[in-house]
């Protein structure tokens, strides 16, 4: 089992008074932070027109954390592809690999907030085909030669050569917990992400029936399962959630907000009882604990993205969470 960390999402709390670039600052100190501490992947997440300046701009911050880092994977989890012209995302996602050294996962998917469609002025119920259409330039973009493919929903000539090329192959990464997003995963992408709401039970069960699509469609080459979960390491169970809490709490506010389009002030008592259940958190053996039920569940060959990046709580504070992800939780799964 591989563990990375992230989400970025470069948020700002009410309570929190830095400038947006130390967020980012902050964003690029993790990154390093991640790098040494021998974690296998760091995120960025993406979403637009938020009030507390969610990060809007994924391609950029990978580039930025590809400088910032040597070795450890990097990656969007997710942006949201029917929001851009497909051609672009394909020659932005090749340069943020070239100048990571082929450390890059595009990982997509279709959104779901009205606002931000209606923002970008792209119909939300054709988000769906919109991400298929992306799939399809992207691998024929980063192909040798033409793009050889009539793109719906891109003006881009079939003949024109897209560049830069990656130096080889860049991993499409499809989320969504739906059997269609699943399937669509196991047929077009290169691996799956599954979100934090679905229980142990329910990863497995995806994993099972994207496993079974590709067999039965003779679909070969390597395929990943990546696993997403909200945690913290601390010096007790206590401890953990305190850190963790208030950054924990309020990005699953705002995500609430996102995904309905309506404001939400406050979580009910009984959705904060909820979260704290499916967080991973505690000392090192605690986090272990939880990370072994979901290696019992789909076996080692799964890359789980623990989120210890929750806004506001501190960059020491969370720093000091990864390097004891890194030193204290990692080498049990090696």
């Amino acid at each position: 089992m591989e563990i990375g960390t992230g989400l970025f999402t470069c948020q700002r709390r009410p309570d929190d008074d830095r400038p947006t670039g130390d967020l980012y600052d902050e964003m690029l100190t993790l990154g390093e932070a991640i790098d040494d501490a021998g974690l296998a992947s760091a995120w960025v997440s993406e979403h637009h027109f938020m009030e507390d300046g969610y990060l809007s701009a994924p391609m950029p911050a990978l580039g930025a954390l590809a400088a910032a880092t040597d070795d450890v994977e990097i990656g969007t989890c997710i942006a949201l592809a029917p929001l851009y012209d497909p051609v672009r995302l394909a020659e932005d996602a090749a340069t943020v690999d070239l100048l990571s050294g082929g450390r890059t996962t595009l990982g997509l998917a279709i959104g779901s907030n009205p606002g931000e469609f209606e923002g970008f002025g792209v119909p939300v119920d054709e988000r769906a085909e919109r991400l298929a259409d992306a799939v399809s330039v992207l691998r024929g973009a980063w192909s040798e030669g033409a793009l050889d493919y009539d793109a719906e929903f891109s003006d881009a000539d079939p003949d024109v050569t897209v560049t830069p090329k990656p130096e080889g192959d860049l991993p499409v990464m499809l989320g969504g917990a739906a059997k269609p997003a699943v399937r669509r995963a196991a047929r077009t992408a290169d691996a799956w992400c599954a979100p934090s709401a679905l229980s142990v039970e329910g990863v497995r069960k995806r994993k099972e029936d994207i496993e079974r699509v590709r067999e039965e469609e003779g679909l070969d080459g390597d395929f990943t399962v990546y696993v997403l979960q909200h945690g913290f390491v601390g010096d007790s169970k206590a401890d953990a959630w305190e850190r963790m809490r208030d950054g924990y709490l309020y990005l699953q506010r705002r995500y609430e907000e996102i995904f309905s389009g309506e404001s939400v002030d406050e979580l009910s008592d009984e959705r904060v009882e909820e979260l704290k259940e499916q967080a991973i958190y505690g000392t090192p053996d605690d986090v272990i604990d939880g990370l072994e039920r979901y290696r019992d569940a789909l076996g080692d060959d799964v890359h789980f993205i623990l989120r210890t990046y929750h806004p506001g709580i501190g960059t020491d504070e969370m720093v000091e969470c990864v390097n004891r992800l890194g030193d204290e939780v990692v080498p049990h799964f090696e």
